[in-house]
């Protein structure tokens, strides 16, 4: 009894420790951090600039890639965020969070769109949005093999549901993270020492969540969110256990960007009432199943390392176009989603969504075979390239051109040029020249110029095209293995 008695005491203890913020410095964390003299970019230098510069990890509740589908609840909320204040996003990934908040305060990035949990060490170097949400800290541990043979009673003793039995045992936790700081400050409250360790390769808690289900580590530490999301698809694992009460969940942010701050946190306020972010929340946090079917799936970059059923095919056909095959994957995505039964409006069909009269063209027979598509949509591209690439030398500029071409037919991508050359542009390049003869080609004066040929054009639908299809190429650049990029170099982390 009297055993009994001190183990609860104690909890109680640590529980009102963490409730109230009663940590000490956590030195693991500071001796990687933090500049104290962050650069002065606040809210109007990054309206200026154009571009809302976020710091995210691939992982099931940041940022990964699903199918060839960009996904994450931070990553949704910061694209809300970017169109708020009316500029584009950048993602920057890192999983090491002391990285993280280091670029923070180099000027690197403008915001840490982490699973952060707010505590007094951080607040020493970086400033917190108000909470997105709270969560408690969970131990993460393995139920026994033979679980499922067992009765509940029996599957308890063989599990800690006290932190006072994590004395002497070991727990892998995520550098740098919040959990650190619990696990010592548990350890003194207990009495005896918790061997805590550091993950120094296996960065992201999916992947330390994953090696206690497989037995290969006893123990780790996860917000009980992202435990909920991993228990689902890992049932072997137990996620029971809090060694916290609630803490704050937020983003962090550079102590000298109060207008920032206060801007997010007056959009924060708003957004977090709308119908929009409880879809968003709920999608991510509360359809669990769901949840972990995309995470965890061969087509996720969290777990796997495919787009799609189709990747050995995409790149045998990306060699003959020169390409990165993670460009024509982009491309694909755009046309299809990955569907081969994919048909558009106008009865475009298959992968590369092709016309009849271009599969005739090729030689092909049934545009909703994949190879057959890939076949033919490459050697069209192809000669678009070879047309284009007399007068346009510039590789990145002729691709440009060559998918507003495949968009929307050469035709009027030819007319765009014949303006350029009318009203003294330049109809070699893409930016401010062709691309905005293009978009005047909705307008009558101009699709009823005598230089024009093919007439009306509703340009705002190729010049988006290119737009998207290099985007997502650089999201998939960001977070899928792919070999040297080929025949096109640009900046990878603007989205």
């Amino acid at each position: 009894m009297k055993a009994t008695y001190l183990r609860n005491y104690m909890l109680c203890l640590a529980l009102i420790a963490a409730l109230l913020g009663c940590s000490k410095s956590n030195n693991s964390n500071s001796d990687v951090i933090y500049n104290i003299s962050p650069p002065d970019i606040d809210l109007p230098a990054i309206k200026e600039r154009g571009v809302l510069r976020a710091i995210v990890d691939n992982s099931a509740t940041s940022y990964f890639i699903y199918k060839g589908r960009p996904m994450g609840y931070e990553y949704e909320m910061l694209r809300w965020l970017a169109d708020y204040l009316e500029v584009e996003l950048k993602i920057i990934i890192k999983n090491d969070i002391a990285e993280a908040l280091k670029l923070l305060n180099e000027g690197e990035g403008d915001i840490v769109a982490f699973n952060l949990t707010i505590t007094n060490e951080r607040k020493r170097f970086v400033d917190f949005t108000e909470p997105l949400y709270y969560a408690r800290q969970v131990l993460v541990q393995k139920r026994p093999d033979n679980w499922r043979t067992m009765k509940i009673h029996e599957i308890e003793q063989e599990l800690i549901r006290d932190p006072i039995e994590l004395a002497g045992k070991t727990v892998h936790v995520r550098k740098a993270s919040a959990y650190i700081t619990r696990l010592k400050n548990l350890s003194e409250e207990i009495g005896s020492e918790i061997n805590i360790v550091e993950d120094t390769v296996n960065a992201e808690i999916d992947e330390l969540i994953r090696q206690v289900a497989e037995g290969e580590i006893d123990y780790t530490v996860a917000d009980e969110d992202v435990a909920l999301l991993s228990a689902t698809f890992f049932p072997d694992i137990d996620v029971k256990t809090p060694i916290s009460f609630s803490q704050r969940i937020a983003w962090a942010i550079r102590q000298n960007s109060d207008s920032l701050e206060n801007t997010i946190n007056g959009w924060l306020e708003q957004k977090q009432k709308t119908t929009d972010y409880y879809v968003v929340y709920n999608k991510y946090f509360k359809n669990l199943k769901r949840s972990a079917n995309r995470s965890y799936s061969e087509f996720s970059s969290v777990a796997g390392d495919k787009l799609s059923p189709y990747d050995e095919e995409i790149k045998v056909a990306s060699d003959q176009l020169g390409w990165d095959w993670l460009l024509l994957a982009s491309l694909i995505y755009q046309e299809s989603k990955f569907d081969p039964n994919a048909q558009s409006w106008a009865g475009a069909v298959g992968l590369m969504q092709l016309v009849e009269n271009t599969a005739e063209e090729y030689g092909i027979s049934n545009r909703n075979d994949p190879n057959e598509s890939l076949n033919a949509g490459t050697a069209y591209i192809n000669w678009l390239q070879n047309t284009f690439s007399e007068s346009i030398q510039d590789s990145v500029t002729r691709l440009k051109f060559v998918l507003a071409a495949y968009n929307v037919g050469i035709g009027h991508i030819q007319d765009a040029r014949r303006l350029c050359k009318k009203y003294d542009a330049d109809p070699n390049k893409w930016e401010g020249n062709v691309e905005k003869y293009l978009l005047l080609k909705s307008k009558e004066k101009y699709y009823t110029d005598p230089v024009v040929r093919y007439g009306y054009c509703r340009g705002s639908e190729p010049v988006n095209y290119v737009e998207s299809i290099l985007q997502r190429y650089k999201q998939y650049k960001q977070l899928v293995k792919s070999d040297e990029i080929r025949g096109f170099e640009e900046d990878n982390s603007v989205i």
